[in-house]
C-alpha cells in the first residue's frame, strides 16, 4: 500500500466510523485512530460488572434507525440487530397519586386509551392532534439532519408542510419553547412532564426557545420507536468495525493522536507512539476543543484558534448516570400488569418545576434540589447482557454541573449524590435501591475523562438554537470544515445535527470529502493508490 493513505479519520465514535466506512466503501485507503483501548467512545459497551455487558454511553437509538445508514451500509449483514422498545416509554403515577400511569406505545391509538385512563379524554384527544401535526413535522427535522446545513437542503427538507395560519404560524410553532407547546395542546401537568423529560433529553431545558422539536420529536416514536442494539450500545460500532474492515479500512485502538500537522500536498497525523501517518485528507470525529487543540499543536494559527474556541459554548454539564446490577426489574406505582412499563424509556418526573429547578441549579454550580431521573432496564428486552437472574438498569440525573460550585471537588460528592439518586428511584419504584447489587457512578467529571466530551456535555456544546444547523459548532466551522485547512472534515457530536445516535454528522463528512475529490483535487492528478 501507498505510504500515504486516502484518509486518517481521527476517534472511532461511531460517526467517526460511518465516516470510515462511506470512504471505504468507495475504495479509499482507510485508518482510524483511536486513543482508547475500547472501540466506539460513547457508543460502546463493556463488562462494568461480572457477566454484565454495560453501556459507558449511549443506550436507547433512535435517530439512526430513522436515517437509512443501517440499510446503506448493510451493518445486518455485520452482526447488527435491532430490538423495537415497544413501549417506547412509561410515566409512573405521580407522586401521591393512585391514577394508573401512562403507557407510550408504538401503537397510537393503545397511547391514547393509556392517556385517556390517566388524563381524560381532552388530553387523550390532545395527543392524537399532537402527533397528527408533529409526526410529519418531525419527519422534516430528521430530514433536515441527513446532510450538511445549506439554505437548500433546509428548505427541500421543510418544504411543503401544511400549517394553519402558513409559512410564519410553521416557523412559529419550530421556534416557540417546548414549554408552550405543551401548554398549547394539553392540560394535565404530569403527562406535561414526561412529555417535557422526553425532549429535554437533548439537553437545553423546554424554556428555550427552538425547544419544541424536541418535545415534536416524541410524535416520531409512532412510527418507528427507539431501538435497543442486541449486546448492547457497542454492538452498533462493532459492526461499523467490521464493515470497514471488510472494505480495507483498519482500526488502531490504544494510540493518541497529538497533533495534525500540514505537510505540503497531504497531512501528516502525529501520535502518542510516534508515528506520523500521511494522508491526503483528514477527518476529526473528536470533540471540536480537542481538534482545535490538535490543528494549534500541528502549528495551526493561535489567534484564529483562540477566536473560536471563544464562540463555542460547551455548557455547565448536562447530567450523571448510575450503572447498576440488579436482582429484577424495577416495579412502578400505576405501572400496568404485563411489565410493558420496562422496555422503554422510563420518565421519572411528574412536574416541570423539577426540571426548571434542576437546570437553574447546574447554571449556578450547585446539585439540583430533586434530582430528575430517566430510568432504562434493557435486559426486559434483551436479558443477553446479564447474567441469568439478573437485571441492568441505567439510571440518568439530569442537569449536573461539570464544575461545582464553592471549589467543591466530585469525589468528594460523587457518593453521596449516587445514594441521594437511589432514594428518588425508590419514590417511584417501592424498594428499589434494596434490590440493587452493583453500581457504576459516571459523574460529569468521569464522562469527561473516559469519553473524552469536555465539561461532561455528552452532545459535545450545547444544543441551543444558536449552535444547530448554520451555526454548529460556530458559524465559521459549519459545514463539516475548517477555513484553511484543505482537505480536512469535521464530524461527530459537535457537529451538525450534534448530538445523539444519528450516524448523520459521519455520512455527511464523507460525502463532502467523496464530492471534494471528484469535483477538485482528484481531476488535478492524484491517483489512488492500488493495493
Amino acid at each position: 500500500m501507498s505510504s500515504v493513505l486516502d484518509a486518517v479519520v481521527v476517534g472511532s465514535g461511531h460517526n467517526a466510523l460511518v465516516a470510515a466506512c462511506y470512504l471505504a466503501r468507495e475504495g479509499w485507503s482507510v485508518e482510524v485512530l483511536e486513543r482508547d483501548t475500547v472501540l466506539g467512545g460513547a457508543v460502546s459497551t463493556v463488562e462494568r460488572f461480572p457477566g454484565h455487558a454495560v453501556d459507558r454511553g449511549s443506550s436507547a437509538h433512535i435517530m439512526i434507525r430513522h436515517s437509512g445508514i443501517v440499510e446503506e451500509l448493510d451493518l445486518g449483514a455485520h452482526g447488527l440487530r435491532y430490538l423495537d422498545c415497544d413501549p417506547w416509554a412509561f410515566a409512573p403515577s405521580p407522586q401521591g397519586s393512585d391514577r394508573p400511569g401512562i403507557v407510550f406505545h408504538r401503537d397510537l391509538d393503545r397511547t391514547c386509551a393509556s392517556i385517556e385512563a390517566a388524563c381524560g379524554t381532552r388530553d387523550a384527544d390532545a395527543y392524537r392532534r399532537f402527533v397528527a401535526d408533529w409526526a410529519p413535522r418531525s419527519a422534516a427535522v430528521m430530514k433536515s439532519f441527513t446532510a450538511e446545513p445549506t439554505g437548500r437542503h433546509l428548505l427541500s427538507s421543510f418544504w411543503g408542510l401544511d400549517a394553519d395560519g402558513g409559512g410564519l404560524a410553521l416557523s412559529s410553532a419550530f421556534l416557540t419553547t417546548g414549554d408552550a407547546l405543551l401548554d398549547e395542546y394539553f392540560d394535565d401537568e404530569p403527562l406535561k412532564a414526561a412529555l417535557a423529560w422526553f425532549g429535554a433529553q437533548s439537553g437545553p431545558p423546554m424554556s428555550e426557545p427552538g425547544t419544541a422539536p424536541m418535545v415534536g420529536f416524541a410524535a416520531l416514536m409512532h412510527t418507528l420507536p427507539p431501538g435497543r442494539a442486541v449486546g448492547g450500545s457497542g454492538a452498533l460500532t462493532r459492526a461499523l468495525a467490521s464493515r470497514l474492515e471488510s472494505d480495507g479500512g483498519t482500526v488502531t485502538c490504544g494510540d493518541s493522536v497529538t497533533a495534525i500537522r500540514r505537510a505540503g500536498d497531504h497531512w501528516s497525523v502525529l501520535t502518542e507512539s510516534g508515528r506520523v501517518v500521511s494522508a491526503r485528507t483528514v477527518t476529526a470525529g473528536c470533540h471540536i476543543l480537542t481538534t482545535l487543540d490538535l490543528l494549534e499543536r500541528g502549528g495551526f494559527d493561535h489567534a484564529t484558534l483562540e477566536t473560536w474556541r471563544r464562540r463555542i459554548r460547551v455548557g455547565p454539564g448536562i447530567g450523571m448516570v448510575l450503572r447498576l446490577a440488579t436482582g429484577s426489574l424495577p416495579r412502578y406505582r400505576g405501572a400496568p400488569g404485563d411489565g410493558g412499563d420496562t422496555t422503554g424509556l422510563q420518565l421519572l418526573v411528574d412536574d416541570r418545576a423539577r426540571l426548571r429547578r434542576a437546570h437553574g441549579s447546574a447554571l449556578a454550580g450547585d446539585l439540583p434540589p430533586e434530582p430528575a431521573v430517566l430510568a432504562m432496564s434493557f435486559t426486559a428486552l434483551d436479558p443477553s447482557i446479564a447474567p441469568a437472574g439478573e437485571h441492568q438498569v441505567t439510571l440518568w440525573s439530569q442537569w449536573y454541573p461539570h464544575r461545582l460550585s464553592g471549589g467543591r471537588d466530585w469525589a468528594a460528592v460523587a457518593k453521596s449524590e449516587t445514594d441521594r439518586i437511589l432514594r428518588e428511584m425508590d419514590t417511584w419504584a417501592p424498594g428499589f435501591s434494596s434490590d440493587v447489587r452493583h453500581v457504576h457512578t459516571q459523574t460529569p467529571v468521569d464522562i469527561e475523562r473516559e469519553l473524552g466530551m469536555i465539561g461532561g456535555n455528552v452532545m459535545h456544546v450545547e444544543m441551543s438554537l444558536d449552535q444547530m444547523f448554520f451555526w454548529r459548532p460556530a458559524p465559521e466551522l459549519a459545514g463539516h470544515r475548517v477555513p484553511g485547512a484543505d482537505r480536512l472534515y469535521l464530524t461527530g457530536a459537535s457537529t451538525h445535527p450534534g448530538g445523539g445516535v444519528s450516524g448523520a454528522s459521519g455520512r455527511s463528512a464523507a460525502r463532502i470529502a467523496l464530492g471534494d475529490a471528484r469535483g477538485g483535487w482528484l481531476r488535478r492528478g492524484w491517483r489512488r493508490p492500488t493495493r
